[in-house]
């Protein structure tokens, strides 16, 4: 009996409950009758293709866009095609949701490509789209799961500081990198948009050279509107590359502060930026964070205002990854120098702190990652406070001292995981590829075991940095590759992906620091305890 046979017939035996949003609706016949014979213009068109999101626990997030009120439709082939295809009715994509859905589907075992396709059915006429094919490889399960290696890619800030897509540059071609590397995942590690940032048609660029957007309704000026914050991700996909490594890579996304505004926190203050005709900041992360979650293709239980972006993804049994939200719960930003924890010195917040800590001595995973939007040990400033004293945006602090403001928490956590092995940090934010070693023997708090953090970026954005290091947790710069000009275009060649890989022989992880055309700048194998 064929492997996908099997598995469908179990699985329609089942109840639906294992299923996301809409998939009560019940399974497809088996023999679906002919879409009606339609204009275009009276069919559904998916523009944005198709993602792939959370993976793992032999389920797989599929998500897509219509072009109005329809129900998506999935089918789970295998690689002969889908004449045995399990056929799933999804939810019905609605103006509520910028009509956007997902659908979380069951996946058979084994290592082997999934051939997935999505169209959507007109809520009125029935009449079907056509279909937008992808391919998604199920996390490991089974037997065999502790034999399978283990790859993905990590990166964040993409469309920034005003580079947006460029056809006569390849368009954002890191992505076509990353696809070439044929990930299992990849982990996004926030500013997936840049909604404070207006694109223009034309920006100059290094040595004389114009760098030429495509452009889109909207994005000349900051998002403030829902559909504002909308169409920075519709921006986004309108990005061959995107779509294409979207289409095979499931993505795991989490944000950090572009998302909403440069360093946004509860503190932010818009009142003297004049681009601003909303001067609330609530009312800007609420419209935000609702845009974030439609168009994240993030596994969401029944209740979407209530999803959280932390959350723990279990890729099998070589990996755990810990996905962080160092915005929703942090204090407003300050001088960050408190000497005793509360309101003001949260970052994670302490549901997420006592989860995090709990969920990483739990995990029996051989390897964890801890996603972090922002770097634990870099100084990353945000303007001066009212008193003149220097405003922090992460963690660090710029005093070399004890844990105070912020690294409090960060302290409490180090301390509370010193005896959880193999555990390394990846990262963004900064526009900048690096490697941290955090050793506690040159640290100011020492009670800490040693660890490793990788920071990945730009994918496509101004290039940066580096930034300084702050001595509390006693951070190394083992390398570090940065431009030799701030806000150097991906023209100038310092855009980076991070790679990871899990040998299940060795049991070592590996990781590299790739440019945009994949090549390896830097490299370091960490053996596992």
């Amino acid at each position: 009996m064929h492997d996908h046979d099997a598995f469908r017939r179990r699985f329609l035996l089942q109840s639906g409950s294992a299923l996301g949003l809409g998939a009560l609706h019940g399974a497809l016949p088996a023999l679906a009758a002919p879409a009606l014979i339609a204009s275009e213009s009276a069919r559904p068109k998916l523009p944005y293709g198709l993602q792939f999101g959370d993976v793992g626990d032999g389920r797989g997030t599929v998500w897509a866009r219509a072009d109005r009120a329809a129900r998506l439709l999935v089918e789970v082939g295998d690689e002969d095609g889908f004449r045995r295809a399990l056929r799933l009715r999804g939810p019905l994509a609605t103006a509520a949701s910028d009509f956007t859905a997902r659908l979380d589907v069951p996946l058979p075992p084994g290592g082997a490509h999934r051939r997935v396709r999505v169209a959507f059915e007109d809520a009125r006429s029935g009449v079907r789209s056509d279909w937008s094919e992808g391919r998604l490889r199920p996390a490991p399960r089974g037997p065999l799961a502790r034999t399978r290696p283990v790859r993905l890619v990590w990166g964040g800030d993409v469309a920034g500081q005003g580079w947006g897509i460029n056809p006569e540059a390849g368009g954002m071609r890191i992505f076509e990198a990353m696809r070439r590397r044929d990930p299992d995942f990849f982990l996004h590690s926030g500013d997936t948009i840049y909604a404070d940032g207006p694109i223009a048609a034309e920006a100059a660029a290094e040595d004389g050279r114009v760098w030429r957007n495509l452009v889109a309704e909207g994005v000349h000026k900051v998002a403030e509107t829902l559909d504002e914050y909308r169409g920075r991700y519709r921006y986004n996909l309108l990005d061959e590359n995107l779509r294409r490594f979207a289409a095979q890579v499931p993505q795991l996304w989490q944000w950090d502060d572009h998302e909403v505004v440069n360093n946004w926190s509860p503190s932010k203050d818009l009142s003297a930026d004049p681009r601003y005709t909303v001067k609330d900041i609530d009312v800007l992360v609420r419209r935000a964070r609702q845009a974030f979650l439609e168009y994240s293709p993030q596994r969401r239980g029944c209740d979407p205002e209530r999803a959280r972006i932390d959350r723990v993804v279990h890729y099998g049994p070589l990996l755990d990854v810990f996905v962080l939200d160092m915005r929703s719960y942090r204090g407003g930003n300050s001088d960050n120098l408190q000497a005793a924890p509360g309101a003001d010195t949260a970052f994670l917040g302490r549901r997420q702190l006592r989860e995090l800590a709990e969920n990483l001595r739990r995990s029996r995973a051989l390897w964890k990652i801890v996603a972090a939007d922002m770097p634990l040990g870099l100084q990353v400033p945000d303007g001066a406070d009212a008193q003149g004293r220097p405003r922090w945006e992460a963690v660090a602090n710029g005093d070399p001292g004890l844990p105070r403001g912020r690294e409090l928490e960060f302290a409490e956590l180090l301390h509370a995981i010193r005896r959880v092995d193999n555990v390394v940090w990846l990262t963004a934010d900064v526009h900048y590829c690096a490697a941290h070693y955090y050793d506690p023997n040159r640290a100011a708090f020492q009670d800490f075991s040693p660890f490793w953090e990788f920071v990945a970026g730009p994918l496509n954005a101004g290039s940066f940095g580096p930034n300084a290091l702050d001595a509390t947790f006693g951070p190394q710069v083992v390398f570090q590759k940065a431009p030799p000009k701030p806000n150097a275009s991906p023209l100038a060649g310092f855009q980076f992906f991070g790679e990871v890989n899990i040998d299940p022989d060795s049991r070592a992880l590996s990781v590299d620091l790739r440019d945009i055309d994949g090549r390896s700048v830097f490299a370091k194998t960490l053996a596992a305890a």
